[in-house]
C-alpha cells in the first residue's frame, strides 16, 4: 500500500514551506485525552485566529499579531524559511509589547467543558434577521459584530463577543456534543450546529439565539455542516456515508449524495459555490458538483485504493479534515498517514506535502495564504500555501459560477467545450 499512485515520483512532490505554530503548556496530565484540538477557525475579515487548545481553552489571537511574531524572532531579527518561528502560548505576553486600546487584543477563554466546534459569525454585509415582527431584542448587534460561537461536550453552544472576551449568549438544546459549528456568510448571524444526537440546529443569533428549526434526516452522528458562498444551501456529513443537501431557504432536504463508502468527518464549499468538497474514511476526498450530484474529482490518500469493502475498516489513511482554499484552485487534506496534502484541483494530484503527526483539523486564513492545523497535542502547525497566478479562464469562470448554477449554464447557447469548462467537467 503506497499513499501517492505509481505514476507520481514522491520524490518530485514539492515540500510545503512550514512557517511556525502554536505550541500549548505541557504538563504531565496532558497525556490524557482532552487535550485535542479539535478545530481551528480563521475571523472572516482576517482579523483573527482562534483554536480549542484543549482543557476547555479556546485562544484568540489577533491574526498580524500571529504572522508577526511567526517572521520576527526575538530581538527584532527576521527569522529564515528553515527555521520557522515556535510561539509558545504558555508565557504569551512575555516579551511583547502590551497592545494599544484600539488594537485588537489576544483573549484566552474558557468555555467550561471540551470544546469541539468552532465557528465566527460577522455581521458584515448587515442582513436583517427572519424574526421581523418582534421590535425589542436583548442584543442589538451592531454593523461590525464578530461573533465566536464553541460547540461544548456537554451539547451547550457559547456565543462569545471576539472584541471583549465576553459571554453573550448561552444555547441549550442539543442533548449530546455538539461535534461542528457554521455561520451563515450573509452577515444575517444565522448559526447551524451538528451534533453526536443525529441532527441540526438552525439559531437565528440576531432574534437573541432563539432556535428556529431542527434538520432532522441524519441515522448517526453528524460530524460536520458548512454553508454555500451565498447561504441558500448546506451540506452536513456524518456517519454512515451520509452526505446531506438542505435549503436553507425553506428550511428542508434538498437531496442525498452518495459515494463514500465510510463515514464522512468534513466538507466545504468552494468560493465560487460551484463545488462541494467531502473528506471521508474510506481514504477519499470526493469532489462533487452538488447541483447535479455528480463526482468531478476523487483525491486518493491510499494506493491501490481500497475496494468499497475493505474501505470501511480501519487503515492508516483516513482522511480527517478537508478545506477549500479561496483561490478556488487548491484543496488541503489531513490524514492519518502523517501528510498534510496540498492538492492542484487542476493538476488532480498533490502539489505539496508536509509531515504532520496526529493531525485532526485545518482551514485557509482569508485570504488563502496560509493554512492552519490542529494536532491531537493541543498545538496549530501553519505552512504557506503553494501560490500562482491564476489564469484569466478561472477567474472568469469563478465569476460567473458565483451567480449561475450548473443547470443554468448547461442552458447557455455556447460551446460544448466551453460548457464543460464552465461546469467544472473540465477543471
Amino acid at each position: 500500500m503506497a499513499s501517492f499512485p505509481d505514476t507520481i515520483n514522491e520524490n518530485d512532490i514539492g515540500k510545503a514551506k512550514f512557517i511556525g505554530e502554536l505550541l500549548v503548556p505541557v504538563a504531565p496530565f496532558d497525556q490524557k485525552s482532552g487535550r485535542e484540538a479539535w478545530t481551528v477557525a480563521f475571523a472572516p475579515n482576517g482579523s483573527y485566529f482562534a483554536w480549542s487548545q484543549g482543557h476547555r481553552i479556546v485562544r484568540l489571537i489577533p491574526w498580524t499579531k500571529c504572522l508577526k511574531n511567526f517572521s520576527v524572532g526575538h530581538g527584532g531579527e527576521a527569522t529564515n524559511a528553515l527555521s520557522p518561528r515556535r510561539l509558545s502560548r504558555q508565557n504569551s505576553s512575555e516579551g511583547q509589547v502590551m497592545p494599544q486600546a484600539d488594537e485588537p487584543r489576544e483573549h484566552t477563554i474558557d468555555c467550561g467543558d471540551i470544546v469541539w466546534g468552532l465557528a465566527f459569525g460577522s455581521s458584515v454585509p448587515e442582513k436583517q434577521s427572519r424574526c421581523v415582527n418582534i421590535e425589542w431584542h436583548r442584543f442589538q448587534f451592531g454593523q461590525d459584530q464578530l461573533l465566536l460561537a464553541t460547540g461544548l461536550n456537554n451539547g451547550r453552544i457559547k456565543i462569545w463577543d471576539v472584541y471583549t472576551g465576553k459571554l453573550l449568549l448561552n444555547l441549550m438544546d442539543h442533548t449530546d456534543l455538539v461535534r461542528d459549528l457554521t455561520f451563515a456568510p450573509d452577515g444575517s448571524l444565522m448559526l447551524v450546529s451538528a451534533s453526536r444526537d443525529k441532527t441540526l440546529r438552525v439559531w437565528d443569533l440576531k432574534d437573541d439565539g432563539n432556535m428556529v428549526k431542527v434538520l432532522r434526516g441524519h441515522q448517526n452522528w453528524v460530524y460536520c455542516s458548512a454553508f454555500s458562498p451565498d447561504s441558500s444551501t448546506l451540506c452536513s456529513v456524518g456517519a454512515g456515508k451520509a452526505v446531506f443537501l438542505w435549503n436553507m431557504d425553506k428550511l428542508t432536504l434538498i437531496r442525498k449524495l452518495e459515494g463514500h463508502h465510510n463515514d464522512v468527518v468534513s466538507c466545504e464549499f468552494s468560493p465560487d459555490g460551484a463545488l462541494l468538497a467531502t473528506a471521508s474514511y474510506d481514504t477519499r476526498v470526493i469532489v462533487w458538483d452538488h447541483h447535479k450530484a455528480t463526482v468531478l474529482l476523487e483525491l486518493g490518500h491510499l494506493f491501490p485504493p481500497p475496494s468499497p469493502i475493505f474501505a470501511g475498516g480501519a487503515n492508516d489513511r483516513w482522511v480527517r479534515s478537508v478545506s477549500f482554499c479561496p483561490d478556488g484552485r487548491h484543496i488541503a487534506s489531513i490524514t492519518d498517514d502523517r501528510l498534510v496534502r496540498f492538492w492542484s484541483i487542476e493538476e488532480r494530484a498533490p502539489q505539496a506535502v508536509a509531515s504532520l503527526s496526529n493531525g485532526l483539523c485545518c482551514a485557509f486564513s482569508a485570504e488563502g495564504s496560509v493554512l492552519a492545523a490542529g494536532t491531537r497535542d493541543g498545538g496549530v502547525h501553519f505552512w504557506a500555501c503553494p501560490r500562482s497566478v491564476a489564469s484569466l479562464q478561472h477567474i472568469c469562470r469563478m465569476t460567473l459560477r458565483r451567480v449561475m448554477a450548473s443547470q443554468q449554464v448547461e442552458a447557455l447557447a455556447i460551446p460544448t467545450p466551453l460548457r464543460d469548462y464552465l461546469t467544472y467537467k473540465v477543471i
